[in-house]
């Protein structure tokens, strides 16, 4: 199991109207892609220096071939709409994690 995992920082001037399309919207459409069975969206508790609310949003997939091909085939599109919406009040990164076992 593969976990694509995007951390966020979100400026609190745009939060509430991020959450709502995160929630709302951009998640069901990574879903709708189906290479992904499952998604969760945590929040970061420790407080950043430079401020915002910073989430983690958890996609779960089967390998890193479909990831790759989430990344060819669906993320160009799916990024570019949050970068419409909030630009630089937003400042994503991305990590692949593999799930070696759980307990």
């Amino acid at each position: 199991m593969i976990i694509y995992n995007v951390t966020i920082n979100i400026h609190e001037s745009v939060h509430d109207q991020w959450m709502k399309w995160m929630q709302e919207k951009h998640i069901k459409d990574v879903l709708a892609t189906g290479k992904f069975t499952s998604a969760r969206l945590v929040k970061v508790l420790i407080e950043e220096e430079m401020g915002g609310i910073t989430y983690s949003i958890q996609f779960i997939t089967d390998s890193r071939e479909t990831l790759q091909r989430y990344y060819d085939e669906d993320a160009p599109r799916l990024r570019e709409e949050g970068l419409q919406l909030f630009g630089e009040r937003m400042l994503a990164f991305r990590t692949e994690l593999e799930l070696i076992s759980e307990h």
